[in-house]
């Protein structure tokens, strides 16, 4: 028996996330998990917080010389982060 209604398991797990107002939350833990895959193991060593509100991402670092160092590059950090995680998840970092 051939069913012609099928759908792929990806599409409909991405539908329910839309519709039940999760895809946003998961791309944001997404991206958190994703700073240390893009700027690397050392840096991460300095970040002692990060959490995103309203599409600012916050990061409190150790190092000042390292967050001004961050300030330069901000928007280079944001287009990476965001295309790491394949959506706008957020708009511009604030470094602490």
């Amino acid at each position: 028996m051939k069913r012609n209604d099928a759908e792929q398991i990806g599409k409909l797990i991405q539908q329910f996330l839309r519709q039940e107002s999760l895809e946003a939350p998961l791309n944001e833990q997404r991206l958190i998990a994703a700073w240390k895959d893009v700027l690397g193991p050392t840096i991460h060593s300095y970040t002692k917080e990060l959490f995103i509100k309203n599409q600012v991402l916050y990061v409190h670092l150790t190092s000042s010389v390292l967050r001004q160092e961050l300030m330069m590059g901000r928007e280079m950090l944001v287009r990476n982060l965001n295309h790491q995680v394949g959506a706008t998840v957020i708009t511009n970092i604030i470094f602490r």
